[in-house]
């Protein structure tokens, strides 16, 4: 899976999300993404990460060996960016 494919799925699959993905190993089987979404308001960080698993589905089987994941709100997100 690319991470072109990781991030179209993700965006068809949450509402408004918008993803960043980075093939951290350059091997098409490690990640790391960041998921922002208002649609993460209100929800823990287990069900978060449950919706970006459910959405990349059987790709979490096989084709996906690691995924480091953020999900975030656009407020977290601005929050952490002001931080830095």
């Amino acid at each position: 899976m690319t991470p072109q494919q990781i991030s179209d799925t993700l965006q068809a699959a949450i509402p408004e999300a918008e993803v960043r993905v980075n093939d951290y190993t350059g091997g098409g089987d490690h990640f790391e993404v960041i998921v922002m979404s208002n649609s993460f308001e209100g929800v823990s960080r287990v069900k978060r990460h449950q919706m970006v698993y459910k959405a990349l589905g059987n790709a979490m089987d096989g084709e996906i060996h690691a995924l480091a994941l953020k999900t975030l709100t656009i407020a977290e997100f601005q929050k952490l960016a002001n931080n830095s």
